[in-house]
């Protein structure tokens, strides 16, 4: 037996002493799903703050964004936000999603520990986990 046979037997030996959970893939960073009613032209997300600060972010920097996406006027009240037009539930958990995919996840190490860094005119995600610093366009 070479020394490579070897070393690969005992890599299967110890790989299989380890509890099958460990390999499984789970996600630390899970999305709240947004809560919603519509009252005549407007849709009223009730559980807005809370995604806010799940997201780490400014509650009205996501509404900024959200506004764009959308396409559409809203406000924050109290903890809600409240837009202008009819949106369901997919649309805006979508919207997001690619929020966070965008301003709250770091492109380099895929954790969401990061922060939003204002230095003069321009805008970075600074990541906490591994130190990585990436600029960011701001949200017209």
């Amino acid at each position: 037996m070479t020394d490579l046979e070897e070393y690969i037997k005992y890599l299967d030996r110890a790989r299989a002493s380890i509890p099958k959970r460990v390999f499984d893939q789970y996600e630390r960073f899970v999305l709240k799903k947004v809560e919603t009613y519509n009252e005549g032209n407007r849709t009223i997300v009730q559980n807005f703050k809370e995604i806010a600060d799940l997201l780490g972010r400014d509650p009205n920097h996501l509404l900024k964004y959200m506004n764009r996406e959308l396409a559409t006027r809203g406000n924050i009240q109290g903890g809600r936000a409240i837009f202008i037009g009819k949106f369901n539930d997919f649309l805006l958990n979508s919207v997001i999603k690619r929020y966070a995919e965008k301003y709250v996840i770091c492109p380099v190490c895929n954790r969401p520990d990061t922060r939003l860094v204002k230095e003069g005119k321009f805008l970075f995600i600074q990541c906490d986990a591994c130190g990585a610093k990436e600029s960011l366009k701001s949200i017209v």
